[in-house]
């Protein structure tokens, strides 16, 4: 398998980028349960630090995705496909990378307007996006809420379709983003 995609299957980039973001975005659940489990001190602040820096690592990623993607071609869906099925894909795609890029930046915004720094792993400072303000700080947090609930029912949308895809239509939709050989 090559680093580049093809019309049938995706390339050893896009499977990299694609199952990095998918495991980093766990990374985040597990990284905010923990730090809401946490009595504010030391620790808690850790933690949120992790989860801002992963988050930063997530939105630099989706927009390497999203250049990839531009400039490579992508494997063509089955023509087989219902017309219904394929808006519901391209929708739910772009809905996941519309979630990618909001979520961190709301993130960013979020911690802005609290007047609380954000860095990469402590190697970057990152600047405010917004300045402090109480109602800002308060329409990012819902913002960043809704987003979180946006993006679990989208990435389960996504997920079923790829299990449904491999398992009732037989075809290589999921096999084309897992590592390997696809069979014929």
């Amino acid at each position: 398998m090559g680093i580049r995609n093809t019309t049938s299957r995706w390339g050893a980039l896009a499977q990299l980028l694609h199952w990095t973001v998918v495991a980093l975005i766990l990374v985040q659940v597990a990284l905010i349960n923990y730090a809401d489990s946490l009595p504010l001190g030391m620790a808690k602040l850790a933690a949120i630090a992790r989860h801002k820096s992963v988050g930063i690592t997530i939105l630099v990623l989706a927009l390497i995705r999203v250049v990839w993607r531009w400039t490579n071609q992508t494997p063509a869906l089955p023509t087989t496909m219902p017309s219904w099925q394929r808006r519901l894909a391209r929708s739910s795609h772009a809905l996941l990378y519309g979630c990618l890029f909001a979520l961190p930046l709301t993130g960013w915004m979020m911690s802005s307007a609290k007047n609380y720094s954000v860095s990469w792993f402590n190697l970057v400072q990152l600047p405010n996006l917004v300045a402090p303000d109480e109602s800002t700080y308060d329409f990012m947090r819902d913002a960043h809420e809704l987003l979180v609930w946006v993006l679990a029912a989208t990435a389960l949308v996504h997920v079923a379709g790829a299990l449904k895809h491999h398992w009732i239509d037989r075809d290589d939709i999921l096999r084309r983003m897992l590592p390997g050989k696809t069979k014929p």
